[in-house]
C-alpha cells in the first residue's frame, strides 16, 4: 500500500479509523533496561590485496565452538514471548464502530493523527503519547494505527509478534531504547521508507556518516573556492590533488575532471560560486543507473561474495533483516564452510533476524550447500535465499574458480539464479576496493554493490571511483553498527550531504 493511499482515510472526514481487537499481556519482562545496545559485532577490516588471506572474523561470544553445527539440516528462529493475538478472521481491516463505543483513547488518538502533518514521524508522536515500555498499551496502540492506515489485521499481528520476539531477545523494555527501530520498521512495513520524512531522516544520519569525508573533501573544495576569483587551469590543478587525496583514485579523477570541464564550459559561466552547484549535478548524473527488470522466478537467489573482513556476514544478516520485516520468507545457506567459525556465526544472525538457516559441516563443498539450500529454498517455499560464499579458501582450490563453480550450480537448480550477485566493499580500504570490485566483477558478473563503514573513512571519494570506473549499482550503503544502518543508496541525496544541500 502506497504511502498517499495511507493517508487518505486520516484526511478523509467520511470515516473513522476501525476499532483495534485488544490483545493479552505480552510475557512480563524483567524490571529493569538493559544498557545492551542493537548493534552488529564488526568483523576484522580487510587488508592486503584483493582476495589476498585475512585474518579470521571474530566468534560471537553467544557461540559456542565445542557446538557443531547440525549437517543439512535448516535452522528456523522460534518466537520469543510474543504477546498473544486472536485469529484473523481474513487479512482485512476491521469494520469501522461507532464513536461512542470506542474507547476515550482511541478517539483522542483519531483526532490527533488527522490534524497531524502526515509524516511517520509526527504519527509515531501520537500513538507513543505517554507509552513508556512495552506492554500492552503499545500493542493495541500499534494495532489502531494499523488499522487507521487501511493495513490488513494479520499483518498488525505479525508485525507485532515479531517486534516484542526482538524486544525479548535485545532485553529492551523502555520506549526511548528501542522508538528508533520501530519507526525503521514500520516505514518497511508499511512501504514508507520513500516518504519525505523518513528520507529526511536518512539525509541526516548520511550526512553525519560522511563527515570525516566532508573533512577531506568539503572543506579543501570550499578552501579552493574561496582562493579562486575565476575557473582557470590553476584552480582545476588544485581540485585533482584535492579528489585524489580524498582517495577517488587517478584515473576516476581525471575522468571527473573532465567531466567537470565540460559541464563549466556549457553552463557559459567561470565563476567559482557556481561550481558546487555544477559538481553537485555532475556527481548526480554519474549515480544515476539504468532500470532493471526486478521480477524473478522465486524463490529469489542472491550470491553474496567479497573478502573476509569487509562486513559481509552482518550484511547478509542487515539485508535477512530488511526482507524479514517486509514479509518475506528469507533462508540463510552458510557457504563460508572454510573460515573458522564462520558457520555458527552465520546461524546465530539467522537466529537473530528470525530467518531460516542451512548449513553442512567445515570444510564440505560450497557449491554442494548452494545446491541444497535452494532445493530447501523451493520446497518449503521460501521468498528469497541468501548463499554466502568464502573470502579465501585454505585450500589450493582458486577462489574464483570456486565462485564460478557456485554460479554454475545454483543456475542448473534453479533457472535464473543467481538472480543477483552482490559484492561487498569497505570503504575504509580505499583503492584496494577498486581491485576487489574488478577482480570479482570478472569472475562472477556482478549486479550490485553495497559499501559498508562509510561512517568510518575520510575516504569517502571510493564511492565515486566506484561508480565511474564500473557502472555497477551502488544498491546500499553502511553507516553504523545497527540493523537500520544499512540503508538504500541514493546518488541526489550523497552528492547534496557530501557538498551541502
Amino acid at each position: 500500500m502506497g504511502f498517499f493511499s495511507k493517508i487518505k482515510r486520516l484526511w478523509s472526514g467520511t470515516e473513522e479509523p476501525a476499532e483495534a481487537p485488544l490483545t493479552e499481556t505480552p510475557a512480563s519482562k524483567p524490571e529493569h533496561a538493559a544498557e545492551q545496545g542493537s548493534e552488529l559485532p564488526s568483523e576484522p577490516d580487510a587488508a592486503g590485496p584483493a582476495v589476498a588471506p585475512e585474518e579470521p572474523e571474530a566468534e560471537p561470544a553467544s557461540v559456542q565452538a565445542e557446538q557443531p553445527v547440525p549437517p543439512a539440516q535448516p535452522v528456523h528462529a522460534e518466537p520469543v514471548h510474543a504477546p498473544a493475538t486472536p485469529e484473523p478472521a481474513a487479512a482485512q481491516p476491521a469494520r469501522p464502530a461507532a464513536d461512542a463505543d470506542k474507547p476515550q483513547w482511541q478517539r483522542d488518538l483519531t483526532l490527533a493523527l488527522r490534524s497531524a502533518e502526515p509524516r511517520l514521524s509526527v504519527w509515531l508522536e501520537h500513538v507513543l503519547k505517554d507509552v513508556q515500555k512495552a506492554d500492552d498499551t503499545l500493542w493495541e496502540r500499534l494495532r489502531f494505527f494499523f488499522s487507521a492506515l487501511d493495513a490488513p489485521a494479520d499483518e498488525a499481528d505479525k508485525f507485532i509478534s515479531n517486534f516484542a520476539s526482538w524486544l525479548d531477545s535485545m532485553e529492551y523494555e523502555y520506549v526511548n531504547d528501542f522508538r528508533s527501530e520501530l519507526q525503521y520498521r514500520l516505514a518497511l512495513a508499511l512501504e514508507l521508507e520513500d516518504e519525505e520524512d523518513e528520507r529526511s531522516r536518512l539525509f541526516l544520519k548520511l550526512s553525519e556518516g560522511l563527515s570525516k569525508t566532508k573533512e577531506q573533501i568539503t572543506k579543501q573544495i570550499d578552501g579552493l573556492l574561496s582562493s579562486h576569483s575565476t575557473i582557470n587551469e590553476k584552480f582545476w590543478e588544485e581540485l585533482e590533488e584535492i579528489l585524489i587525496m580524498a582517495d577517488v583514485g587517478f584515473e576516476p579523477t581525471m575522468k571527473l575532471v573532465n567531466r567537470l570541464r565540460e559541464r563549466v564550459r556549457k553552463s557559459g559561466s567561470d565563476d567559482p560560486e557556481q561550481f558546487k552547484t555544477l559538481m553537485r549535478e555532475e556527481l548526480e548524473d554519474i549515480f544515476k543507473m539504468p532500470p532493471r527488470i526486478k521480477a524473478v522466478n522465486l524463490p529469489e537467489v542472491v550470491l553474496m561474495v567479497g573478502v573476509n573482513g569487509v562486513g559481509k556476514t552482518t550484511t547478509i544478516a542487515k539485508l535477512a533483516y530488511r526482507a524479514q520485516v517486509q514479509g518475506k520468507k528469507v533462508l540463510i545457506a552458510a557457504g563460508d564452510t572454510f573460515r573458522a567459525a564462520a558457520i555458527e556465526q552465520l546461524q546465530v544472525w539467522a537466529t537473530r533476524v528470525g530467518a531460516g538457516f542451512y548449513a553442512k559441516a567445515p570444510n564440505s563443498d560450497p557449491a554442494a550447500v548452494a545446491y541444497e539450500a535452494v532445493e530447501l529454498a523451493v520446497k518449503e517455499g521460501y521468498d528469497i535465499l541468501f548463499v554466502d560464499t568464502a573470502g579465501r579458501l585454505q585450500t589450493k582450490v582458486d577462489l574464483m574458480a570456486e565462485l564460478q563453480k557456485i554460479r554454475n550450480v545454483l543456475g542448473k537448480k534453479h533457472e535464473g539464479a543467481p538472480h543477483r550477485t552482490i559484492l561487498t566493499i569497505d570503504a575504509t580500504t580505499g583503492q584496494n576496493a577498486l581491485s576487489q570490485t574488478k577482480i570479482f566483477n570478472e569472475a562472477c558478473k556482478l549486479d550490485e554493490i553495497i559499501l559498508t563503514k562509510l561512517d568510518g573513512t575520510a575516504k569517502g571519494g571510493i564511492v565515486v571511483a566506484v561508480a565511474m570506473e564500473f557502472g555497477i549499482p551502488i544498491s546500499y550503503i553502511g553507516l553504523g553498527e545497527k540493523m537500520e544502518d544499512l540503508r538504500p543508496f541514493n546518488g541526489t541525496d550523497f552528492a547534496s550531504a557530501l557538498l551541502g544541500s
